[in-house]
């Protein structure tokens, strides 16, 4: 999962692009940063790290412009340790264009293969990312009839780029001389809004990931970019789109309420903190259903993410709600951390208990969901060192049990303690006393209760399917296969990733590809 930022604006953009980043920081902690255009001339600065620790004052006095783009990033699946891979990417021709890009490309192997033979582009690095810009370029440059761009030929190139690519993407470009270019895959799976600000100099324009960077950043939320949609805003401040995909399906991806979007947020019409709340809601029925001779004390919920359905929760059961465990800000968030040893020996570094809210009690522990079971078997420990007699755990989410191939970071089954377990088996292994899911339809009528226009959901973490249907078995396993070889460069550094696969070079080599390919 990435955050992306965009903005044309009528004063100098670079503190904003910090600060916006620094909003969508929870999105990628592995690496940041920023692009700006002046007087025809990109200024870009990135690197590993948080945003803080990216930019200093030099960096960002070089960032001088009006207009441009921001990116975190956080690692999935290949080169999780390749800090050359930090974004916004860059290609000169046609124009000049720098592009930043949250999602995963599915047939990014395919295309990287296709932009070498028959597009003559060199592809350097492992990012499909990389691909991405490539695509857009050779589309770009073909629709351009000579030397002239203009919007149409614009909206043509961003329509090749749908014909080609596969899989979730959310993308903001900047277009040398010309303006900003914001675009979102034709389901729609990964989120990107698009915010206002009228000053007396004219009006400024912000694209981001979540709604939550243009309430801080002052901008009024305009509305979602639409599935299949591209945005055009040109250094004067013109605002044009147009539905550029041939056929569409709105199917946003169901972890963004889950977990992954800040609950201040409103993605697709639905806000954030409320579509937790009903989570909750549901939840507190089926347990009062399934397990009606459960004995609770207490509910507690596993910051963050779960606050608002443990609230709820609590409330449904007419049961006390209290805040068990304090957490460390200054660790990050253990789901985005590469590696299982480091998420498990974080865990203990961000959490810590407020014993006298255990000792004694049969408790409910309610988090937003149950991944790799890593953090989840040592809060379950730790509930019982602090004195629990009882210890139960409501997941706001049903079992995850498959890959997730669009960008977020469950690639493996073999990292899912839910893959090839039952529920029962699933309490056994993180030591708990008993264990309730959230159902999938329940899930979906939460989100769906706040915009009954939503119909459908990349939900294929939690059900196996794949909404844009070209994912199978030989892909899955290809990705798997890819994850257990990658190696680290170097384990203090980092990628970001957006679901790239390792290569030893980014050069394709021409003897797989005259025998076919791999």
């Amino acid at each position: 999962m990435c955050g992306i930022l965009g903005v044309v604006a009528t004063s100098p953009v670079n503190q904003l692009l910090y600060d916006g980043l620094q909003v969508l920081q929870h999105r990628g902690q592995d690496a940041a940063g920023i692009a700006t255009s002046e007087g025809g001339r990109f200024h870009m600065h990135k690197g590993s790290g948080l945003v803080r620790d990216v930019f200093r004052t030099r960096n960002m006095r070089n960032l001088q412009g009006n207009w441009g783009i921001g990116h975190v990033r956080y690692p999935t699946a290949g080169s999780a340790y390749n800090a050359a891979e930090a974004q916004p990417f860059y290609v000169n021709s046609p124009f000049g264009l720098l592009l930043a890009h949250n999602g995963n490309l599915t047939n990014s192997e395919a295309l990287k293969r296709e932009m070498f033979l028959s597009d003559l582009r060199h592809i350097n690095t492992s990012s499909d990312s990389e691909v991405l810009l490539n695509v857009l370029a050779h589309e770009l440059q073909a629709a351009c009839k000579g030397l002239k761009l203009d919007e149409d030929a614009v909206f043509r190139a961003v329509a090749g780029v749908h014909r080609r690519c596969r899989g979730a993407y959310a993308v903001v470009v900047m277009i040398s001389g010309y303006g900003l270019l914001a675009f979102r895959d034709p389901y729609g799976i990964r989120p990107l809004v698009i915010g206002r600000s009228d000053t007396e100099a004219g009006s400024d324009w912000l694209v981001a990931s979540e709604s939550v960077a243009l309430d801080v950043l002052g901008y009024k939320l305009v509305r979602d970019i639409a599935p299949g949609e591209a945005v055009l805003i040109d250094t004067a401040g013109h605002f044009h789109s147009r539905q550029c995909a041939d056929k569409t399906v709105h199917a946003p991806c169901m972890f963004e309420f889950v977990y992954l979007a800040r609950p201040d947020s409103i993605i697709d019409g639905v806000s954030v903190y409320e579509s937790r709340m009903k989570m909750g809601e549901f939840l507190a029925d089926k347990m009062k259903r399934t397990m009606p001779h459960v004995h609770i004390d207490v509910v507690i919920p596993i910051p963050d993410s779960s606050r608002p359905s443990a609230m709820q929760m609590a409330q449904r059961l007419d049961l006390p709600f209290r805040e068990g465990f304090v957490k460390n800000r200054y660790i990050g968030r253990t789901f985005i951390m590469p590696g299982q040893a480091t998420r498990k020996k974080s865990v203990r570094q961000k959490l810590n208990t407020i014993h006298q809210e255990f000792k004694g009690k049969s408790v409910l522990l309610v988090d937003d969901s149950i991944v790799r079971g890593t953090t989840s078997r040592e809060i379950v420990n730790m509930a019982r060192e602090a004195g629990a007699t009882k210890v139960y755990l409501a997941s706001a989410a049903p079992p995850v049990r498959h890959a997730n191939v669009y960008g977020i970071d469950m690639p493996t089954r073999a990292e899912l303690i839910a893959s090839d377990r039952s529920d029962e088996e699933i309490c056994r292994e993180i030591g708990a006393d008993g264990l309730i899911y959230q159902d999938l339809d329940d899930l979906k009528a939460s989100v769906r209760a706040l915009n009954p226009a939503l119909k459908f959901f990349e939900t294929s973490c939690f059900d196996g399917s794949y909404i844009t249907g070209d994912i199978t078995a030989e892909y899955l396993n290809g990705v798997e296969n890819q994850r257990g070889a990658a190696q680290p460069a170097k384990p203090d550094s980092g990628d970001g990733g957006d679901g790239g696969h390792d290569d030893d070079d980014g050069q394709l080599d021409l003897n797989l590809a005259s025998s076919g390919g791999r």
